[in-house]
């Protein structure tokens, strides 16, 4: 067996290697080093049909991979920061509510994302309140039902930010990072919510 022949079963291999991987990381690397071993054995080989199809494929294979290993760095930052939710300000609107205003209703239809300003938000239900910086109604954004979760009281004079669900959900499209920001951020409050309505039942017995 020739050189040139040994870079054909070589570059079948590799191929045949590509439908064992378990990730899109490792597909896409097994896939790079086919595409080198197939370059080499079209140039030997004189197959210049192999030649010209895998010098296609070599550098679409290489953006695929620099996409995914910057989408992972992104991801990876995303679950080691802080739930900071600063950085979606300039996306959004502002509404001023009076205190005593209801906000939203338990059961309303949940379509916008609001974040504190100034001033203090109360839920009665649970017994729990947000302030300056914080988010609330992400949860009946994010959940199947789209309703709301608890209703939301202006316990003083509040001024908001807000952001449709719409653009919201365009944003997170454009950074992946994004959704997983908020998947940590609906979890946490979940279970902070949860906890405070158990509380809040047992104080009422």
């Amino acid at each position: 067996m020739t050189l040139i022949d040994g870079l054909g079963y070589l570059a079948s291999a590799l191929v045949l290697l590509t439908f064992c991987m378990s990730t899109m990381l490792s597909l896409r690397s097994v896939a790079i080093c086919s595409n080198l071993a197939f370059i080499s054995y079209g140039l030997g080989a004189r197959i210049y049909p192999v030649l010209a199809l895998h010098v296609i494929l070599l550098p679409l294979n290489v953006l695929l991979l620099f996409q995914m290993v910057r989408l992972l760095r992104k991801a990876k930052l995303a679950a080691s920061t802080d739930l900071s939710p600063s950085w979606l300000q300039p996306f959004m609107r502002p509404k001023h509510v009076k205190a005593g205003e209801t906000i939203f209703n338990k059961g309303d239809d949940a379509d916008l994302l609001y974040m504190v300003v100034s001033g203090d938000v109360r839920f009665p239900e649970i017994d729990r309140g947000v302030s300056a910086g914080e988010l609330f109604g992400e949860i009946g954004l994010f959940s199947l039902e789209r309703r709301r979760t608890q209703t939301a009281l202006a316990a003083t004079d509040v001024d908001l930010l807000w952001i449709s669900d719409g653009a919201l959900r365009k944003l997170c499209e454009r950074n992946p990072g994004l959704s997983l920001y908020f998947l940590r951020l609906t979890a946490t409050r979940m279970t902070e919510n949860a906890a405070r309505a158990i509380g809040v039942a047992a104080a009422a017995r």
